[in-house]
This record gives C-alpha cells, sequence and structure tokens, in this order.
C-alpha cells in the first residue's frame, strides 16, 4: 500500500490525501500538467495558478529538459521554447514557490533523473521543499535504482512517483507501489505523451494490477485530453493525468484558453464523481 505518512517524522501525503478525497467523494482526482517556462517563466506560472483555480486537483510541473524521450511533439516544442528563452534549474524552484504562494493545490516537479543528478539529490530535495513542492514524478528513474532519492524524499518529507506501464513485471509494479508515496503513475499506452482518441484498454488491466500489488492510489496518464475521457478513466483510477491538450491550449490560446479547458476537464471529473 502506498504510505500516506511515514513512521517517526510525522509526515502527510497532501496528494495522496487530495486523491483519497476525492476518491471518498465519487471519482478522482484530476491531475494537469504544464511545463516550466513555456511560453515565458511568468506565464507559466500564471497558466498553473489558473488550471488549479479551474478545478485541477493537483498540479504536475514539468522541468525542461535537451532530451526529453518520453514527451510527444506539443511538449517537446513547449520544453524547447523554454530553453531557447534561457530556462535554468532554479526557474523551476521559483514557479513551485510563486505558485504554492497563491494557491494550496499540491504541486509535483516532473522532471528526468540527470538534472537531479547534476545539481545534487540532496539539494534538490531541499531547495524543492523550501519552495513548497508536494514531491517529484521520475519517469525514467526504476524503483530499484532510486535508493538515493527514497533517503533524501524520506528526509525532506516529498512524494515519490515511479511509473508503471502495461510491460511492466509483477515484480516491477510491486516495487513501483512500495516505493512510491503520493501515487502511482500508470502509463496508459506504449509510447509518448500526446493526446489520442481512445484511451488504451491496457490502462484498465494495468490499474487492474496495481491494485492486485497493494496500491490504493493509481493515476492513469498518456492520451487523456477530453472530459470524457477524463471520466472514463476515473470509473476505475484513482486519478486522470492530462498534459499535451492542456500545453496546447496554452500554446493556441494563452492563459484563458488553458483555464477554460482546465474548467472542461474538471466538470468531467465532477461528473463521474456526481453518477457514483
Amino acid at each position: 500500500m502506498t504510505n500516506t505518512s511515514t513512521p517517526g517524522t510525522g509526515y502527510t501525503s497532501t496528494v495522496e490525501a487530495t486523491i483519497a478525497a476525492r476518491r471518498a467523494a465519487g471519482g478522482g482526482a484530476l491531475i494537469g500538467y504544464l511545463p516550466v517556462g513555456f511560453p515565458t517563466l511568468s506565464e507559466s506560472i500564471d497558466a498553473a495558478v489558473s488550471i488549479a483555480q479551474s478545478g485541477v486537483d493537483i498540479i504536475e510541473l514539468g522541468l525542461p529538459y535537451s532530451d526529453p524521450v518520453m514527451d510527444g511533439p506539443v511538449i517537446q516544442a513547449a520544453t524547447q521554447q523554454a530553453l531557447a528563452n534561457g530556462f535554468r534549474l532554479r526557474h523551476g524552484f521559483e514557479a513551485v514557490a510563486a505558485i504554492t504562494a497563491q494557491v494550496d493545490t499540491p504541486v509535483l516537479m516532473m522532471t528526468y533523473w540527470n538534472p537531479v543528478l547534476q545539481y545534487g539529490i540532496d539539494r534538490f530535495a531541499d531547495d524543492l521543499a523550501a519552495a513548497g513542492g508536494a514531491g517529484l514524478i521520475t519517469p525514467d528513474l526504476i524503483p530499484d535504482d532510486a535508493q538515493s532519492w527514497l533517503d533524501a524524499s524520506e528526509r525532506a518529507g516529498l512524494d515519490r512517483v515511479f511509473l508503471a506501464a502495461p510491460s511492466s513485471s509483477d515484480e516491477r509494479l510491486v516495487q513501483a507501489v512500495t516505493r512510491s508515496r503520493g501515487f502511482v503513475y500508470a502509463v496508459s499506452t506504449m509510447g509518448i505523451t500526446g493526446a489520442r482518441s481512445d484511451v488504451d484498454s491496457a490502462a484498465r488491466v494495468l490499474v487492474t494490477r496495481l491494485r492486485e500489488a497493494g496500491s490504493t492510489s493509481a493515476c492513469v496518464g498518456l492520451g487523456i485530453s477530453t472530459p470524457a475521457q477524463v471520466r472514463e478513466v476515473l470509473e476505475y483510477a484513482d486519478g486522470a493525468i492530462v498534459g499535451s491538450a492542456l500545453v496546447k491550449a496554452l500554446a493556441d490560446g494563452g492563459v484563458a484558453a488553458v483555464s477554460t479547458l482546465a474548467a472542461e476537464l474538471a466538470a468531467g471529473a465532477r461528473d463521474i464523481r456526481a453518477a457514483v
């Protein structure tokens, strides 16, 4: 079972508490991804605040990276623009602090592992916690190679979210469940991020397997872009993660457009909550 508290520290995961509250209300959590620094640093902060105010339950804030192996074309274009604009890692912490100063919505940072190593694992954990961040999603760090991050996140009181894929072995799923805190990120499709017309049926099977491994917080991402897909996912999962659709809305129509889409997606999440 994913822990909500750490024995001896009194730490409680605000992410998992948020998901549990949404499930208790009859549905699940809506998690929204946006990259830091796109289209500018200030606009990325405003966009994150706006989606929280529009009903997103948890913010996933992505750090731009030069080799984004999991990201689809929409997110890649956004993060490359952020890098071209002069994004630096410290801007990520500045953004988290600015967002958490305005809204109570938990903010998880998402980053590939190499920037954390380059910055310093303990320093990264301390600066993220000091900024008010809830934890870290690490798409390319597998649980059995993560002891240094487990130690640092435990000390700093941060969530750590590991990924699980349809191809993951039962043993790897158990590792993801027992070593994650906040939720387990269930990758719905084999491939890269991006909106799809249908969310893979493999996601439902994967969540079932995660339940069998002991998960109480399994959230599905990759390919979710519409209120109908949010409703579909929340029928069986604890949360629905939307990324590319929000980034595209921000690229096409600015903060107003991404806020409108977030409200529509949140309405979809409330529909399933009301129907249960």
